[in-house]
């Protein structure tokens, strides 16, 4: 792959903007179509095509796995945040209502608090799999 001048130029061009997408589709994710586990899944695969065409190895440098170990639950607690206000003031577990002075405010803000755990978990989740299906093939 070091001699493939035109894929690795080409890799380095488009992986802000698979990223930007990703980033897209999790904030459009309120209005339509998409959002954390999209995004996750997008994300996950900007890193995945870095580590196909640079290497496993500068992949790792740039997301080592003990990162992806803390970032999965990360996600899950994330998550759960979103919810605890709600139950802490007798409401049900993700009653958002209690997250801004109007109900609609505090749906955009619950929403997007739980979609950036799902984006979180499901990218470190997936490139975490990615990993050890290259370490096993080791």
């Amino acid at each position: 792959m070091k001699l493939d001048v035109i894929l690795r130029v080409t890799t380095k061009f488009m992986l802000p903007f698979i990223v930007l997408f990703a980033l897209y589709v999790h904030f459009h994710g309120d209005y339509g179509p998409g959002g954390g586990f999209q995004a996750g899944v997008i994300s996950a695969a900007a890193f995945i095509l870095y580590a196909l065409v640079f290497g496993i190895e500068a992949t790792q440098r740039v997301v080592p796995q003990r990162l992806l170990e803390v970032l999965m639950p990360l996600g899950v607690l994330i998550y759960a945040a979103a919810g605890l206000p709600a139950m802490v003031l007798g409401k049900t577990f993700l009653d958002y209502s209690v997250l801004a002075h109007d109900v609609k405010h505090a749906h955009e803000w619950g929403i997007f608090i739980v979609e950036s755990g799902v984006l979180i978990t499901v990218a470190s989740t997936m490139l975490a799999i990615f990993y050890a299906f290259v370490e096993r093939g080791r």
